[in-house]
């Protein structure tokens, strides 16, 4: 008997192909989708996907979503550039496109299929797990924890997801190491089991985010003036968009000493450059904060906190404020706090659930 469907993003890589078999194996009635973001599409991930639900004798289906994924994720994008932050378009991604869209989408056109007692699924291939637990009311609560494989963990991507969305949610891979998930690959024969790892955002391939938002818009950016923190002119930069806090490679200008972005100010259209000293600091707020293993206590609290996704988590005291925000004053000054950057919380005691997370304003 089917445990019910599920409905599995397939990129036509190696960790979504594994984890549709697994789901398959199982005992899950399982729907492939490629979800088409990019203008063109890649016609090879969509083929690659279709290869394998083909070889484990599931449906497949492509959603195409390039306008959606347009304005919802690279317009975000590029209007962050703009106002001098550096975002995270993978973390919008998630909630909003694949457990957003494509579960709301499915979850329609896959109705006939479904009962109360058997609601749609969800399922990608992202390094998470997803355990059943309960608050300190003795509500149920959903918690997000890390993968076993730790060098693979993707749950800073996902704590924008909802306790809804996490109650109807699967991680095949969670309990699984990347070498695993190729040697369960190879085994199956699919094509991908080697494939190397992508390691770029998804439109942009190539890594040159200022290139790719001088296409996108169309515009030039004007230069200005990079200064000191005092204001101080030290020369000419090649506009905002080119430059993050914290970046050295890439300035263009020789001072006869190091020199790291410190601050963007827009609207002087000056670039503020500083000593690496100058980058560290205690404190910072969060917006449009997204509670997910815990509910708000309402009071300070401790936790570990991640500042970018390649960040070391960092003890710290968070205290909950108005409006959905959150600041945060770690133990240790932390190196180039970025704003647009998404900042995830961990529970300071094993290091294991996601708290929440949201954006870094300051």
């Amino acid at each position: 008997m089917s445990k019910g469907h599920v409905i599995t993003g397939m990129s036509g890589g190696v960790d979504s192909s594994v984890a549709a078999f697994l789901l398959k194996s199982a005992g899950w009635e399982v729907t492939g989708v490629t979800m088409l973001l990019c203008a063109p599409a890649d016609s090879s991930s969509v083929e690659k996907a279709r290869s394998v639900a083909e070889g484990l004798g599931i449906s497949f289906e492509t959603a195409d979503y390039r306008d959606e994924f347009r304005a919802s994720v690279m317009d975000a994008f590029v209007s962050e550039y703009e106002s001098g932050r550096t975002p995270n378009p993978c973390v919008i991604c998630n909630r909003t496109m694949k457990f957003g869209k494509m579960y709301d989408d499915f979850s329609e056109r896959l109705s006939d299929k479904l009962s109360d007692e058997s609601p749609l699924m969800i399922a990608t291939g992202h390094y998470a797990r997803i355990e059943k637990g309960t608050d300190s009311n003795g509500n149920t609560r959903w918690m997000l924890g890390k993968a076993a494989d730790l060098s693979k963990d993707q749950t800073y991507f996902l704590c924008g997801l909802s306790q809804e969305t996490l109650s109807h949610t699967l991680f095949p891979l969670g309990s699984l190491t990347k070498d695993e998930v190729r040697r369960i690959a190879a085994a199956q024969g699919f094509a991908n089991a080697r494939t190397k790892d992508s390691q770029d955002v998804c439109f942009i391939p190539d890594g040159d985010y200022a290139g790719f938002i001088k296409k996108y818009t169309g515009h030039d950016y004007a230069e200005g003036n990079f200064v000191d923190m005092d204001g101080n002119v030290l020369g000419r930069h090649k506009g905002i968009i080119n430059y993050t806090i914290g970046q050295r490679k890439g300035l263009g200008i020789a001072l006869g000493k190091p020199a790291f972005v410190y601050r963007i100010d827009t609207e002087r259209n000056e670039v503020v450059l500083a000593d690496d000293s100058d980058l560290y600091t205690e404190h910072l707020t969060v917006s449009d904060f997204n509670w997910v293993s815990i509910d708000n206590p309402g009071q300070p609290f401790r936790a570990l906190c991640r500042i970018r996704y390649r960040h070391r988590e960092a003890p710290c005291t968070v205290t909950p404020l108005a409006g959905s925000r959150i600041s945060i004053t770690f133990d240790e000054p932390q190196r180039a706090v970025t704003p647009g950057q998404t900042a995830v919380l961990y529970d300071i005691e094993k290091d294991l659930y996601v708290l929440g997370g949201g954006t870094i304003i300051r």
